[in-house]
């Protein structure tokens, strides 16, 4: 440990930065732990805590935009995770509590989320709700190659659909095409509310690359306020799983 200058956590939730304690994630059921002053019992040294996907936000802002002046990253997993920065700096809200972009309303009265709203953007863009669309087709379709692709793997995964998509099932299409189309909405309002310079796309499901992006970028471009102005560029991530362990060493550096 000699050499450790610092340690950087990124965690899901709503992260107090300044003491280090997870106030509340959802998905994990934790509220108010005090995870760096734990730490701190076992390591000597500064310990600095980001939101997780403001840390994986901040990893690609290094990787692909750290000569931009306003960035977004979007982490689409088991919820749907977001980043901004502003000027170079983690936007983090007057109370550690912003860029929660994953718990904007895509579908009013919609699918209840874990956060205790109904028709979150994560409800309908993340990777868990890609396995439950997938699911409701499966279940609709039987007629559907995907029945013999869940067979052969033992479960429904983010990749079912796309796979059956890309061997032309008719249901997988449909499935797949849905899914994206409720990416993009949710990316339309984040462009019209930030404009930013760059906007990039995470999380293990943004490895299918062009598949998502070219019908991303169609749909964004065609329905953003912006009519005149030159267009946000938006990109699949480069760092991808590393994102946030990069980025929570940078913002623990920066933090020195």
């Amino acid at each position: 440990m000699a050499d450790v200058r610092a340690i950087g956590i990124g965690s899901p939730g709503t992260i107090d930065s300044e003491n280090g304690i997870v106030v509340f994630a959802g998905n994990l059921k934790m509220e108010k732990v005090p995870v760096a002053e734990e730490l701190r019992k076992y390591f000597d040294v500064p310990i600095h805590m980001e939101n997780d996907a403001n840390a994986a936000a901040y990893g690609e802002y290094i990787a692909c935009g750290h000569d931009t002046e306003s960035f977004v990253f979007i982490t689409l997993g088991t919820g749907v995770g977001g980043g901004i920065i502003i000027n170079k700096q983690i936007y983090r809200g007057f109370n550690s509590a912003g860029a929660e972009i994953g718990h904007m309303t895509v579908e009013m009265n919609g699918i209840e989320c874990t956060c205790g709203k109904k028709g979150c953007f994560e409800c309908y863009a993340s990777v868990t709700a890609l396995r439950r669309q997938t699911k409701e087709m499966i279940d609709a379709a039987p007629e559907s190659a995907m029945h013999e692709w869940v067979k052969k793997a033992g479960h429904i995964s983010g990749r079912t659909a796309f796979e059956c998509a890309a061997a032309g099932d008719a249901a997988a299409i449909k499935v797949r095409d849905n899914y994206i189309r409720y990416i993009a909405e949710g990316i339309v309002s984040v462009v019209n509310v930030f404009q930013p310079e760059i906007l990039v796309i995470g999380g293990g499901i943004s490895k299918e690359g062009d598949v998502i992006l070219k019908p991303l970028k169609e749909f964004v471009y065609k329905y953003d306020f912006n009519k005149f102005m030159p267009k946000t560029d938006i990109r699949i991530a480069k760092l991808f799983n590393d994102a946030g362990i990069v980025g929570a060493a940078m913002a623990a550096k920066k933090a020195l």
